[in-house]
């Protein structure tokens, strides 16, 4: 059995009403199983794009995809991801199929681009 972790990131902004809420904070399945992380939001600017990062232990994170929550707009993902968004309920599901034991990791959900190159400049939510 994996496990692996999400964590969330804060919108880098100056409205406190922008916001991203982790699910979960430790998931454990068998390899092959699909996952489902889950991150809620709360945004003011409908044209916010919600980001997810992934993040390899000692290393810093990287920019996995990004989808927008009015046009479901989505960059390009890997072939094992998807991104689904629920609007009415404001969530963000990042779904990783036929799970490996390579993909546990730290998962990050944000509002705004937030990898920097330096990884002790993101902020974690400590909730």
């Amino acid at each position: 059995m994996m496990k692996g972790n999400i964590e969330t990131l804060l919108q880098d902004g100056d409205s406190m009403a922008d916001s991203v809420e982790r699910i979960f904070t430790q998931k454990a399945v068998d390899e092959g199983e699909t996952v489902t992380l889950t991150c809620r939001y709360n945004i003011s600017d409908p044209n916010t794009y919600l980001h997810w990062y992934r993040q390899h232990p000692k290393s810093k994170p990287v920019f996995l995809l990004y989808i927008h929550q009015s046009t479901k707009f989505k960059s390009d993902i890997p072939p094992c991801l998807d991104v689904d968004v629920d609007k009415n309920k404001k969530r963000v599901d990042l779904i990783i199929s036929s799970a490996a034991v390579s993909d546990s990791d730290l998962y990050y959900c944000a509002l705004a681009p937030t990898v920097t190159g330096n990884p002790a400049a993101l902020y974690k939510n400590p909730f």
